[in-house]
């Protein structure tokens, strides 16, 4: 992506609430989700490109009226937790209070700072430990304002992976765990392809119109997309 490109990005919304950023280089697709004064953003990104990012939120005014902000990953990975303590900080400067959240295998290494596990190493950065203030279980609610959004636990990319529902609007964001038309890999550290089949399944329940992934475009037909991952998943058994 040219810094022309970089600077002339287009947010993409989802209405009512979401707000997707499409990923720069190596980093994850970084989202806004929204009701009333409170926010979550969904992934942060290396860090490397953190400030361009609020410069199209500042300049589209995303942020206005924004009180507390919920940093949420979905896993542990360093192109989705690299930018965590770059917008922390942002935000607080603008008088946002932050907190940090995810599942709990996945705080525990981010508490640690295991750079074996977050793969900082393979950017070459170290990963610094944060303190995770909502450590997340399967099937607990996450409540931005009004919404209340469901935490499934999808283990099999990372140990520590979850996706995010939102049952009105029926959006899931599922982070490394399921893309258009393929899923996350298994064969690195806490992966297991094993555990990854059974949260295909799990997910396979949900009535999903707007899957939004950690890389990569919007998946609007999600059970053809599950039927075309089962498939693949199938031959590789």
């Amino acid at each position: 992506m040219s810094l022309f490109e970089v600077k002339n990005m287009i947010p993409i919304e989802i209405p009512p609430n979401t707000l997707m950023l499409t990923g720069i280089g190596y980093d994850s697709n970084i989202y806004l989700f929204r009701d009333e004064n409170e926010g979550l953003i969904v992934d942060t990104g290396t860090g490397v490109y953190w400030h361009r990012y609020f410069e199209i939120l500042e300049r589209e005014n995303y942020l206005e009226g924004l009180e507390k902000v919920t940093i949420l990953n979905t896993h542990e990975h360093f192109d989705h937790v690299g930018g965590n303590k770059r917008f922390k900080e942002f935000l607080e400067k603008m008088g946002v209070s932050v907190i940090f959240a995810s599942h709990r295998i996945a705080a525990d290494v981010l508490e640690k700072g295991d750079d074996y596990v977050v793969l900082s190493y393979a950017y070459g950065r170290r990963f610094e430990p944060q303190t995770v203030e909502l450590k997340l279980e399967d099937g607990d609610k996450l409540q931005i304002g009004r919404k209340k959004l469901k935490v499934i636990h999808t283990p099999g990319h990372t140990a520590g992976s979850i996706c995010l529902y939102e049952p009105e609007e029926r959006i899931l964001f599922t982070g490394d765990t399921v893309f258009n038309r393929t899923v996350g890999r298994t064969d690195l550290p806490t992966g297991n392809f094993e555990e990854l089949i059974n949260s295909i399944n799990v997910l396979s329940t949900f009535e999903v119109d707007v899957a939004l992934s950690g890389h990569g475009k919007v998946i609007m037909k999600w059970h053809e997309n599950l039927e075309v991952i089962k498939k693949v998943l199938g031959a590789l058994r």
